[in-house]
């Protein structure tokens, strides 16, 4: 899809003596855009990534980058929401396939062992890293990151709550308290996954973790 994103230039008018406002146009495909930003942001950190690491990866200049995101930060923020998304859109095609509430569970972690068996280079997560990097430093990002942690905690304890009115998981705790027990979960298997993605063991501690639910 390709994406135009309009800037201004202006020409005069010598009859009136009125600048007129013109558009310049540049196109480019937003998306490939933020994958590429994604890939540098993901490998180097935002405080690692330099705005000609940007311009090199994008292939756009340092004027359109501010133009179409703002700053740098702008582009990281778009870079977030897009790397949230697509992991969205994997999580909801692992969940069609399930059957109940103990499959999606199951389901769920085990696209993230996928996730850590699949990263050669051992970037890990990109909302992990980029949580323990920035939450602390910019407000935004805080902001984002606190959504995303209720979004993903309402979803578990939706899933979590119907498992409990299935008989299927016990009512030791709240579906609320396992929801924030299996996010916490999720962070530290990510982090963990960084170090050792030996499926064997990935996969004993996700029948560790999941026992607490029966």
């Amino acid at each position: 899809m390709i994406f135009i994103t309009v800037h201004s230039f202006f020409l005069f008018n010598f009859e009136t003596n009125i600048p007129i406002k013109m558009p310049k146009v540049e196109t480019f495909d937003r998306k490939q855009v933020l994958q590429n930003a994604t890939n540098v942001f993901h490998k180097n950190g935002y405080n690692g990534t330099s705005m000609q690491d940007l311009v090199d990866a994008t292939s756009l200049n340092r004027s359109s980058i501010y133009n179409s995101f703002g700053s740098k930060l702008g582009m990281f923020m778009e870079v977030l929401t897009h790397y949230r998304s697509c992991g969205k859109d994997n999580m909801k095609k692992e969940l069609i396939h399930t059957h109940n509430a103990s499959d999606s569970i199951k389901a769920i972690f085990n696209m993230y062992v996928e996730d850590i068996l699949n990263d050669t280079n051992k970037k890990g997560c990109l909302l992990v890293n980029c949580k323990s990097e920035m939450t602390n430093q910019e407000p935004m990002i805080k902001s984002f990151m606190e959504q995303s942690q209720d979004q993903t905690t309402a979803m578990l304890e939706d899933i979590v709550y119907k498992g409990q009115m299935e008989k299927i998981f016990n009512q030791d705790q709240t579906a609320a308290q396992y929801a924030l027990y299996l996010y916490s979960a999720i962070q530290g298997l990510r982090m963990t996954g960084i170090l050792n993605n030996n499926k064997e063991e990935l996969d004993n501690l996700v029948n560790t973790i999941l026992k607490a639910l029966y």
